[in-house]
């Protein structure tokens, strides 16, 4: 049922021209070079070193990887992470 209530909302999202991450609820990422990524959509954080976070979303889970990463703001819908970032995964 959830995955056609999603197709609805995509298609609606298309005819309408409205962004997919609001009406879908989805995770949106912006990485600023390989310096610092801003998260919005986030459901928590799942795990955090300086060399490792994952944070958990609607769809999956986001794993950052890289080196003195810190978290420099969190909201209740977005992080900032600064630090040197080698790797974003995306996993369901």
């Amino acid at each position: 049922m959830k995955k056609r209530v999603d197709e609805i909302k995509e298609t609606v999202s298309e005819m309408l021209e409205l962004p997919k991450d609001i009406m879908l609820d989805l995770p949106k990422v912006t990485m600023v070079g390989n310096l610092q990524v801003y998260i919005e959509n986030h459901k928590g954080i799942i795990e955090y070193s300086k060399q490792r976070i994952r944070i958990n979303t609607n769809n999956g889970v986001l794993r950052i990887l890289g080196n003195d990463m810190f978290i420099r703001t969190i909201l209740t819908e977005e992080i900032i992470i600064i630090g040197e970032i080698y790797t974003i995964e995306f996993t369901e």
